[in-house]
């Protein structure tokens, strides 16, 4: 699965790591807020959803940041999340 967040407009757009909780319940058939313990683990023991949320943020001069990738495992999923806003969801 690719969930898509336009990197250029994020503020208005749901943070990265509640793009991740949504395209894992997608993925799983369930609503986001079923993605929660005991069923799921929590993504903050995976990651730390703020450093990720920074991590990818526009540069304090406003510029977007144009490489770079997170991988990582999370319920079952191999999560890759990109620089430019897209998170991609596999088994």
């Amino acid at each position: 699965m690719l969930l898509s967040v336009d990197g250029s407009d994020r503020s208005t757009q749901q943070s990265l790591s509640f793009e991740i909780i949504n395209a894992i319940a997608n993925e799983e058939g369930v609503d986001t807020t079923a993605i929660e313990p005991p069923e799921y683990e929590p993504l903050y023991e995976v990651l730390n959803p703020e450093a990720l949320d920074a991590l990818f943020a526009p540069r304090e001069d406003g510029t977007p940041r144009t490489n770079g990738r997170v991988e990582f495992p999370y319920c079952g999923y191999q999560v890759t999340v990109t620089s430019d806003g897209e998170v991609h969801v596999r088994e």
